[in-house]
């Protein structure tokens, strides 16, 4: 699975400003829906919520991978974001994320999902691409730096 794939230029937020994970997701929801509008904001912002009540997507390391499956949605799409200043998102490690990266995937694709997940949290283990990732300084080059890991 190529990132690429997932995520487009016009879905990523740089240096977004933002004091909590339920606003986060409400943002990402509306963006999101901005620029595919065959999507409902509230339907995908109430299932990411619904997912974080299972258990936090907080991974450590300041990521978070929140995600959701839709129905309606013809194919899995990514919204990446970096945020001003960490918040809290009762990630593992208990420390406040500042990079997140929202999946949402058709809902009858399960076996994507999982892989697309397993696939995101590898990449987001590795520290080099951290440090490049909190390292750009437009939306981009983040772009460009997420797309070439």
């Amino acid at each position: 699975m190529e990132i690429e794939s997932l995520l487009s230029s016009n879905c990523v937020l740089f240096k977004h400003q933002c004091n909590s994970k339920k606003r986060l997701l409400e943002t990402i929801a509306s963006h999101l829906c901005d620029q595919k509008p065959m999507l409902d904001p509230g339907n995908v912002f109430s299932a990411l919520i619904a997912r974080e009540r299972l258990g936090s997507t907080g991974i450590g390391n300041g990521i978070a991978i929140p995600h959701c499956r839709i129905k309606g949605c013809a194919k899995t799409i990514g919204v990446l974001v970096t945020l001003d200043s960490p918040i809290d998102f009762d990630a593992i490690d208990n420390e406040p994320v500042d990079i997140i990266f929202v999946l949402v995937v058709p809902e009858d694709h399960d076996q994507e999902h999982l892989k697309t997940l397993a696939t995101l949290a590898e990449t987001f283990s590795d520290k080099s691409h951290l440090e490049k990732i909190r390292q750009t300084q437009s939306s981009e080059e983040l772009y460009q730096v997420i797309t070439n890991m």
